[in-house]
């Protein structure tokens, strides 16, 4: 009888030094997912996605830094909004905005971008919105031109706007156009151009402000532009940016972003928007 009660309390004695042993085990780390990730993409390199991998977009129509995605337009493009910011490595916490939209709700943006998910987006990994109407991208932290849709708007004698549509007349209508992929700001063509020829600038540069000479190196471009439709040429000593042939620039009057008042200076269609629709430069 005592040996039987001294091996209950030996084995009760084991079970209980197991039991501890086994809560002393440390707990397994939590990694932490962020709310904005860097995922790759086997088509389009670097994409933004949310926590759950699912894919971000930018509207082409979203010039200004607002969203003109609304109604039913929201419902295939639901909004990305979080308050709870974080952010993989490679990515600039700088390059986040937040916006309150018209209807009232708030919604991330990325350099200016307003943020959307795709409602066509099944899974992670999936990008079925990109080229959408030509005006819905994959949201990519590197692009270095975007494709606009917007109405052009000049000025009056007075200063007043005008609409303008993409043959130059007087008239509402949405145009594509390139802009620089990191502030939206318009690139213009000038007709007296010639083939990778830039027949305005001055030599000293005095009239660079009025209509200065843009470069960026082409990296990542949205899917709709073909980066061997770019090239680089010198002008006395600084590099321009060209696109089929054509050198680009900026308006100096072009303040704000999403402003295109140099469509109708000093006459209407002298310095054009460049779209995929722009034919070569001539010879």
């Amino acid at each position: 009888m005592k040996k039987s009660i001294f091996l209950v309390f030996t084995l009760v004695g084991i079970l209980y030094s197991c039991s501890s042993d086994d809560d002393a085990q440390p707990t397994p780390p939590v990694t932490a997912v962020n709310t904005v990730q860097l995922a790759t993409d086997a088509t389009f390199g670097s994409i933004l996605t949310d926590a759950n991998g699912m894919s971000l977009y930018f509207f082409s129509r979203d010039t200004k830094g607002v969203s003109e995605c609304a109604d039913g337009c929201k419902a295939a493009w639901p909004i990305f909004y979080t308050a709870d910011l974080t952010l993989d490595e490679g990515l600039l916490a700088s390059d986040f905005g937040v916006i309150t939209r018209a209807d009232g709700e708030k919604q991330n943006t990325y350099k200016g971008w307003p943020l959307y998910y795709f409602a066509n987006d099944n899974a992670a990994g999936d990008t079925n919105g990109d080229k959408v109407g030509n005006n819905w991208y994959i949201a990519k932290p590197d692009y270095s031109l975007m494709y606009a849709e917007a109405q052009l708007i000049g000025k009056d004698a007075e200063g007043n706007p005008i609409n303008f549509k993409s043959d130059y007349t007087e008239g509402d209508e949405l145009t594509f156009y390139i802009v620089n992929g990191n502030t939206g700001r318009t690139l213009y063509t000038f007709q007296n151009d010639t083939k990778d020829t830039n027949n305005f600038t001055a030599a000293d540069f005095s009239n660079d402000a009025v209509w200065p000479v843009f470069h960026i190196d082409i990296d990542k471009l949205p899917s709709i532009l073909d980066a061997s439709d770019f090239g680089t040429i010198d002008v006395f000593g600084r590099q321009q940016l060209t696109f089929k042939g054509w050198p680009l620039y900026y308006f100096g009057q072009d303040v704000e972003r999403g402003d295109n008042f140099g469509i109708n200076f000093p006459a209407p269609g002298v310095w054009p928007i460049a779209n995929v629709d722009t034919p070569g430069a001539p010879e």
